[in-house]
């Protein structure tokens, strides 16, 4: 299974590279794509890192993963392609991800018409026909989202368990030291 996870300048560095490292400690194929320019985002808390490649709307990927972040979300939205991946994907029952600010992108689409749902607390006037929750990390069939950087580590988890299943996601928790359960 392939993970890509949208990096966007102004993204929420603590979500962003969890998700990733935790995918990768769960040896999943994930890749880290930039929507800009440059191969460097930088981070909404003034730290920059690599992105693994520039986003292609013609890349083959089982899941989409959405760090949040206001700027982050903010330059994600102004991305046409990234938005008609995440529509695309959702219309072929493929997993579409998101995390603090960034549920609110997939409300805007339409994606959450009729999905429970989370986001970061406040901005859930923008999860546009979700059922919003108030877990920490809301999976509803292909759609997981979560509310922001504390949950960032469960919601990572949780990617793997939709992915790999329950052993490697509760071995990959253990190792992180995750002792609470993980789903509401």
């Amino acid at each position: 299974m392939n993970v890509t996870v949208i990096l966007a300048d102004g993204c929420e560095e603590v979500e962003a590279l969890t998700i990733i490292d935790v995918l990768r400690r769960a040896q999943v194929n994930v890749k880290g794509v930039s929507v800009s320019n440059s191969l460097t985002v930088k981070g909404s808390h003034g730290i920059d890192f690599n992105a693994d490649a520039f986003f292609d709307k013609n890349e083959q990927c089982d899941m989409i993963v959405l760090p949040g972040g206001m700027g982050g979300r903010n330059n994600i939205l102004a991305s046409v392609p990234v938005l008609d991946k995440c529509k695309k994907m959702a219309d072929e029952d493929k997993y579409v991800c998101a995390i603090c600010a960034a549920p609110t992108i997939l409300g805007r689409s339409g994606i959450l018409n009729g999905k429970k749902a989370t986001c970061y607390p406040g901005l859930e006037n923008e999860l546009n026909g979700a059922v919003i929750q108030e877990g920490d990390v809301v999976v509803d069939g292909k759609i997981i989202t979560s509310k922001g950087p504390a949950t960032a580590m469960k919601f990572a988890v949780e990617l793997v368990r939709a992915i790999k299943g329950d052993d490697v996601a509760n071995s990959v928790a253990s190792g992180l030291l995750l002792r609470e359960p993980l789903t509401n």
